[in-house]
């Protein structure tokens, strides 16, 4: 099945699923272009990192509107997708580094396809739920000195995404991300990105219905839905 391609009354197929975090990384705000900061330079650090609603210990964010807080609290890009971008990009140095696209957790053997809104993981002693995908933004470009990133990541679906913090805990490298379970939902994190961004204008009134009626999706996001849903019914 295409990534993103499930309908969105399809329901998931979650199995137990284990993956090792190999590294937990986090960045300071600093200058990043012209007089803007940024935060999405993130470095490994070592030892046990505790993690709250507000995400992990000393991690920041520049840009506080459209990054961090309760409903963007840990950062996950999939380590799987690095070799996609050696093929895209060449042997880029940054493509070494586990934080490259502003990750927290560095974790292989999950993508957007196996991820559901409102999965919650065990790390640590930390709760953590999936709460939504994340938009690709100019910075990565920047970062990347490469033109197009974001385009491509718009076309693929390679978005990673964002968990929120049920319960507050402790984590380091070389825990386990455990699966135990969902809060109801029947979206992937793939279904969902290509909804509101990826292939907006393939999202039909079911499926705008089905994202507003998606507890577990961050309420910005929610209500992005709910705008676009008006916007259809006030045309059909």
């Amino acid at each position: 099945m295409d990534r993103g391609s499930r309908k969105a009354t399809d329901m998931p197929d979650m199995p137990d699923m284990n993956a090792t975090i190999t590294a937990i990384c986090i960045g300071k705000s600093v200058p990043f272009r012209g007089g803007e900061h940024s935060a999405i330079v993130k470095r490994p650090v070592d030892g046990p990192v505790a993690i709250s609603r507000f995400g992990l210990a000393g991690d920041e964010q520049a840009d506080r509107v459209n990054h961090g807080g309760p409903e963007m609290a840990v950062h996950v890009y999939p380590q799987g997708h690095h070799a996609f971008w050696r093929r895209e990009l060449g042997d880029h140095a940054l493509l070494d580094e586990p934080g490259a696209f502003g990750s927290n957790l560095a974790v292989a053997g999950l993508l957007e396809d196996d991820v559901y809104i409102g999965d919650r993981f065990r790390l640590g002693t930390a709760l953590l739920e999936v709460s939504q995908p994340r938009k690709p933004c100019w910075k990565i470009e920047h970062r990347f000195g490469r033109k197009r990133m974001v385009a491509t990541i718009l076309k693929t679906g390679r978005c990673g995404w964002y968990f929120r913090v049920i319960e507050d805990g402790i984590a380091q490298t070389g825990d386990t991300l455990i699966r135990e379970g969902n809060a109801g939902s029947q979206l992937s994190i793939a279904q969902v990105f290509a909804l509101l961004w990826g292939n907006p204008k393939g999202a039909g009134q079911a499926d705008l219905q089905a994202l507003t009626a998606l507890q577990p999706l961050a309420p910005k996001l929610r209500a992005q839905a709910e705008v676009r849903l008006g916007d259809t019914n006030s045309l059909s």
